[in-house]
C-alpha cells in the first residue's frame, strides 16, 4: 500500500472537500500537516515547498510524489477503494 501524506490549511474549501470525502469514506492516511498550524506550521510549509514544489494546498503526497487538486485527490481515493 501507499504511503500518503495530506498537506491541508485549516479554513480552505478545497482541504474540507478532501477532508470531508475522507470522513464519509473511512479513509485514512499515514500524515496529515496542517501548513499554518500553530506548533509545526512553517515546517510543514517549508517541506511542502521543497518536495512538492509549491505552497498549494490540499497536497496528497503518494509515496513522496505531490498530487494537487481537491477533485483530483477524490479521484485518486475513489480509485483505490
Amino acid at each position: 500500500m501507499a504511503k500518503l501524506e495530506l498537506f491541508y490549511k485549516q479554513g480552505c474549501p478545497w482541504c474540507r472537500k478532501v477532508m470531508d470525502y475522507m470522513d464519509a469514506e473511512g479513509i485514512t492516511v499515514d500524515a496529515m500537516y496542517d501548513i499554518y498550524g500553530e506548533k509545526d506550521g512553517e515546517a510543514n510549509r517549508e517541506r511542502l515547498i521543497e518536495v512538492g514544489g509549491k505552497q498549494q494546498v490540499p497536497c496528497l503526497f503518494i509515496d513522496g510524489k505531490p498530487l494537487y487538486e481537491s477533485s483530483d485527490i477524490i479521484d485518486y481515493f475513489a480509485s483505490t477503494r
